[in-house]
């Protein structure tokens, strides 16, 4: 359920990024940062955010729109798959989640992205809770075809 939830906010915030200006969307960002938190130059994490939203402004928005798209609409589907119980998803998830990390770790060479590195984390852990839920899976299949 957690994969198809993230899968979906993907998707959702993929949409999000193409019908809201990138300019619109760091504006109202900044806007919570400033007055929702205490803004201090050297805070890391603050300092980040700002560069990210500052690049997403700058042009970065369609292809975070097109890759939140891409990656969660792939991954719908698989759920939805693996939601109906069909084995063969179980790998196929396995096999996307770790081509999107490979695209993912090329794109932190380039723009060395706290983005792509949360992402990273997030499908290698996807990517666990899914070996572990295919072997499952395959000893119940066995279980009760014996």
């Amino acid at each position: 359920m957690l994969k198809g939830l993230h899968a979906v906010l993907e998707t959702v915030g993929g949409i999000a990024l193409l019908r809201v200006s990138p300019q619109t969307l760091n504006r109202w960002v900044m806007s919570v940062l400033t007055e929702d938190f205490s803004w201090d130059p050297n805070d890391f994490v603050m300092r980040h955010l700002h560069r990210a939203f500052e690049h997403l402004a700058d042009g970065g928005g369609h292809f975070a729109s097109w890759y939140l798209l891409s990656h969660g609409g792939v991954k719908l589907c698989l759920v939805l798959a693996l939601l109906w119980n069909k084995l063969w998803a179980y790998p196929l998830m396995i096999v996307m989640l770790a081509a999107f990390i490979g695209y993912q770790m090329y794109r932190y060479t380039l723009t060395h992205s706290l983005v792509m590195i949360g992402l990273t984390v997030f499908d290698l852990i996807v990517i666990v809770l899914t070996v572990i839920e295919y072997r499952q899976q395959i000893a119940h299949r066995r279980g009760t075809a014996a």
